[in-house]
């Protein structure tokens, strides 16, 4: 997974890259302009770019979540290794709002509301604890993939719910900010012809799925 903020106006001209959900007792090394963030395992973290812009000067008109290219992350790499630390960041483009196709849908053991689904998000499928009231089989839904920022800055973490594996989160309109969405619990189920399991979300087609009636 890749995730990069950037909010000059909150946190000075830093950019904020996270690869892994944080850890107990991580350790953060300082070089120069680059903070290494590290599980106690040794594992990766993330890095914090201080100067960002002047490594990628397109951050002056970010504020936000930025999509870097691979480009942008080769420089940041550059950077990572002249500061003398050697976990590289990986580039990762692929789309983290996806369309799914709920294949399969059962009961939690452990709860009388959540249901554990098998989604086909195209290149695989996840198993997703969804508590929507409205989740069915054979619908198609708007899927958070790990990795995924959603727009009130939440990140999308593998986790588990009353025990159960989930990987990525079934959206409903409100947590996905669509416009006219209703207030009220209940996933996005998608019309047969918004796109195939897999397909980015397109959020522009999505801000007219609802009316202000709904």
């Amino acid at each position: 997974m890749l995730i990069a903020s950037y909010n000059a106006k909150a946190m000075g001209d830093v950019l904020v890259v996270i690869v892994a959900a944080d850890g107990e007792n991580q350790q953060v090394k300082v070089n120069g302009n680059v903070v290494q963030i590290v599980s106690k395992e040794g594992q990766l973290l993330g890095y914090n770019f201080i100067n960002a812009s002047q490594l990628i000067p397109e951050l002056s008109s970010a504020n936000g979540q930025v999509h870097l290219s691979a480009d942008q992350v080769a420089t940041l790499n550059q950077a990572v290794k002249e500061a003398g630390f050697d976990k590289e960041i990986v580039y990762d483009g692929k789309p983290k709002f996806v369309v799914g196709y709920v294949e399969e849908m059962k009961d939690h053991p452990d709860s009388d509301h959540l249901h554990i689904t098998t989604v086909d998000t195209g290149d695989e499928k996840l198993q997703i604890v969804c508590g929507s009231p409205n989740i069915a089989n054979h619908i198609k839904v708007v899927v958070a993939k790990v990795g995924a920022m959603m727009p009130d800055g939440k990140i999308i973490f593998p986790g588990e719910l009353r025990g159960v594996k989930s990987n990525g989160m079934i959206c409903s309109g409100r947590e996905l900010k669509l416009k006219n969405a209703p207030d009220r619990p209940g996933c996005v189920i998608l019309p047969d012809d918004f796109g195939q399991a897999g397909d980015a979300f397109d959020f522009e087609r999505g801000n007219h799925l609802f009316t202000a009636a709904d």
